[in-house]
């Protein structure tokens, strides 16, 4: 029998709790509003698709490999936190439209080959809730579907929230961005200190 119940409390923990997606989402919308983050968003739903298609495919494989593979993604994770964190920290309310939309779905998308959370989101759901009861490749496909919506929708919901809080964000833009550098920095080094 599928533990519905655990398995939503599970993948909502994880979509709404602060993480990069979350929180760069948020810093965003900040700066350039809710439409112009809507790309940065679909960049985060388009590669979280892709990890968990990889997740659904290769559940077994990534599990066994996750001891000696854990390290090296820990790494390159923690790397390009650190580099977001960096960014957040330089940057500016002011939008200068040189292509911050362009590469926002880019970096959206490419942050989820480093994020930590939503590949352990991925295998974990997979194999504790998904496996044990559904095989089919069509179940896989929704399932890996669902994961997606709900996993991505956080970065929507906390998009929404920066743009709310926009006028604020940018009173207070040195601040905020270095609070949100410290967290992005804090969330690189929770990957080896948990």
């Amino acid at each position: 029998m599928f533990r519905w119940g655990d398995f939503l409390i599970y993948c909502f923990v994880c979509a709404y709790t602060p993480g990069a997606n979350n929180l760069l989402a948020m810093g965003n919308a900040a700066k350039l509003g809710f439409r112009k983050t809507l790309s940065f968003c679909f960049g985060i739903t388009a590669g979280f698709l892709i990890v968990m298609t990889v997740c659904a495919v290769f559940t077994t494989t990534l599990f066994s490999l996750i001891p000696s593979a854990m390290f090296y993604m820990k790494i390159l994770g923690a790397a390009y936190l650190l580099y977001l964190a960096w960014k957040v920290w330089r940057s500016s309310a002011q939008s200068n439209g040189n292509g911050d939309e362009a590469q926002s779905f880019l970096t959206g998308m490419l942050l989820q080959f480093t994020n930590i959370k939503i590949m352990i989101y991925g295998v974990t759901n997979m194999s504790l809730y998904i496996m044990p009861v559904y095989q089919s490749a069509a179940a896989m496909v929704l399932f890996v579907l669902l994961l997606t919506v709900i996993g991505s929708s956080g970065s929507f919901a906390w998009a929404a929230f920066g743009s709310v809080f926009w006028r604020v964000f940018q009173k207070h833009e040195k601040a905020i961005n270095l609070i949100l550098a410290l967290v992005l920095v804090y969330c690189a080094a929770a990957l080896f200190f948990p």
